[in-house]
């Protein structure tokens, strides 16, 4: 299936819809948006190169508009601005160093979360 979320999307997606308004919904949301892109470019069908460069372009658009806690804000401004490559290893380092700040900030869960995609990245490695 084409539009199938991975096991960490749906983790972060339940985290969004469960977080009332304000910073933390707008940072699991952000969390999210940089999961999905660094996960896209991964096998088995990753995302043409096209458009990993729309999501990407769309994802800098959406972070500008969201209140986020300084440190996770640093955190997926920079996952961004190292997803431009979009290989599979970058992915894996990306989603690897977004785990301490989603669990410091967001909470354990949204760091087990970040956690199952590293796992899943690394598998395709």
């Amino acid at each position: 299936m084409i539009g199938a979320t991975t096991p960490a999307e749906e983790r972060l997606i339940a985290l969004v819809a469960a977080a009332a308004r304000g910073p933390k919904r707008d940072g699991l949301f952000a969390l999210w948006l940089v999961v999905r892109a660094a996960e896209g470019v991964l096998p088995p069908r990753p995302v043409s190169g096209k458009n990993h460069r729309r999501r990407l372009q769309a994802l800098q658009a959406r972070l500008a508009s969201l209140a986020l806690p300084a440190p996770l804000k640093r955190a997926v401004v920079a996952a961004r601005d190292h997803l431009e490559p979009g290989t599979p290893t970058v992915a894996a380092l990306v989603l690897s160093q977004l785990v301490a700040p989603a669990r410091e900030v967001l909470g354990a869960e949204a760091g087990d979360a970040v956690a199952v995609a590293v796992r899943a990245a690394r598998l395709h490695l």
